[in-house]
Formats: C-alpha cells, structure tokens, sequence
C-alpha cells in the first residue's frame, strides 16, 4: 500500500502559478489537488484528455467552452477533452479542487489568451 498526505507533496511548477500537487501520478492517469487563494484565477486552457474536479473546499467559478456555473463543495464537474476550461476565486475564501485526468496526456496543453 502507498499513501501520501498533501502537506508533505511539494508544489509542483506550474504555468498557472499556483499551488498544484501531484498526489497521483502514473504512465496511464494523473490526480492533482490545486488551491487558488481569493481573486486568483488558472489562465484558459485546452487540455487533450477528458478531465473530472471535484471541489474540496470552499466556491469557485469553473468555466468549459461557453458555459460558467458557480460551484461549491462536494461538487463534481466534467470537462470534456479539446474544450476551453478555467477556474476562478472570486470569494473571499480558498478555493481546493482535485483534478483528474485519465489517460494521462501525451499532449502538452494549450493556453488560451492572456
């Protein structure tokens, strides 16, 4: 059995510049907790894979392709491959989501604008 606790995994580097840890990551999928503090925000991407948040803490704007929806705790949203998505803090308090993509990308993802 292995286990990991998300205060011992380092901060990986990120081009959202954020706190993001890999507490899962294998050849075929990967699971990434990330924390965005108030007014923070991921810059838009495409990402190649399907992926699944899960929200562990607190609310957040989460926008795919065309839509966003406000969501908050104990939610999960799917975000189909090849569409635009991103993440909001526009609460006063943190923002926790889990993020899981499976299969693990084999592309690099795209950043959309500013």
């Amino acid at each position: 059995m292995i286990t990991k606790k998300l205060s011992e995994v380092g901060i990986m580097d990120n081009a959202h510049n954020v706190d993001a840890r890999n507490l899962y990551n294998t050849e075929d999928a990967m699971i990434t907790v990330i924390a965005l503090e108030p007014g923070h925000s991921l810059k838009r991407h495409i990402t190649p894979v399907d992926v699944a948040f899960y929200v562990l803490e607190g609310t957040g704007v989460v926008e795919i392709g065309d839509e966003k929806m406000e969501v908050t705790r104990d939610t999960l949203v799917e975000s189909p491959k090849d569409i635009v998505h991103c993440w909001y803090n526009k609460s006063s308090d943190p923002l926790r989501f889990m993020l899981i993509k499976a299969p693990k990308p084999k592309k690099k993802t795209v950043f959309v604008g500013d």
